[in-house]
């Protein structure tokens, strides 16, 4: 099995069901947990040096913090039904994440934040911006929750709903050299969903020389590592393929550079 591939585990006693580290990724900054939580049921962390964004992929939680608490943070049934709610946590403090229904599925995006985070706030759905991007089989639909406009130390979050038979990511695209503005240097991790769940996916990563080039088929659940190199994503007929993005690097700016076989592909 590919390295850059994670497939989910069953829930350990506090819900994780999926857990990468920079240890376990082989890399500095990006660190990703999902959590299976049912009502009642409470995961408990500590930030530490890092930042945080909570994410609700899908349920409902209660979020705890030496900042206050955030009750029915989430709403949405599933990932395909409408933007998330998050909240996000600055280094220094534990915090803890309640279910509050059946099937919270609550994400954990980590980075360090050297320069001390920024403020601790909710994410609100109704808040997030919704941005169209590529057109024809490659037009995707990309939710900012804690990008370039929303202040963190190092965290970049996203995600993107890929309809079936299209392509995402596209054209291929890297960010793997601290070369601003043209590019910028982040790691990055797609947690992936699929509907209907016994759909899969397809991601290539592969860099300019080919001393990376894998093809991963991915299913629901499962998350793929991007160290490095170009990457995109194709979403099947009939499959519909939900991802969310964390990243972060030595610098908090998101510029990537297209492949430039494939750029041309950009124009109408």
């Amino acid at each position: 099995m590919s390295d850059l591939l994670v497939h989910p585990g069953a829930p350990e006693p506090d819900g994780t069901r999926l857990r990468v580290t920079p240890e376990s990724a082989g890399w500095g900054h990006v660190g990703f947990e999902l959590l299976q939580l049912a009502p009642g049921a409470v995961a408990r962390r500590d930030t530490g040096d890092r930042e945080v964004c909570i994410v609700a992929v899908a349920g409902l939680a209660h979020v705890r913090s030496p900042h206050g608490e955030w009750r029915d943070v989430g709403g949405r049934s599933t990932p395909f039904d409408g933007p998330p709610d998050a909240a996000y946590l600055p280094p220094g403090g534990a915090f803890e994440i309640e279910g509050a229904d059946d099937g919270a599925e609550i994400a954990l995006c980590f980075a360090p934040a050297p320069g001390g985070g920024a403020a601790a706030r909710r994410l609100p759905a109704a808040e997030t911006v919704v941005e169209t991007r590529g057109h024809g089989e490659h037009e995707r639909f990309v939710t900012n929750i804690l990008m370039d406009g929303s202040p963190a130390d190092s965290l970049l979050v996203c995600e993107v709903l890929t309809p079936a038979g299209h392509w995402s990511s596209y054209p291929p695209h890297k960010h793997d050299r601290d070369a601003l503005p043209e590019e910028s240097s982040l790691e990055e991790t797609y947690y992936h969903r699929v509907t209907p769940g016994q759909g899969f996916g397809l991601q290539r990563v592969y860099s300019e020389d080919r001393t990376l080039d894998e093809t991963l088929s991915f299913g629901d659940g499962d998350l793929v590592l991007v160290p490095r190199g170009y990457h995109t994503v194709s979403a099947p007929p009939g499959y519909t393929v939900y991802y969310l993005n964390v990243m972060a690097g030595p610098r908090r700016a998101w510029a990537v550079a297209n492949d430039p076989d494939h750029e041309w592909t950009l124009q109408p």
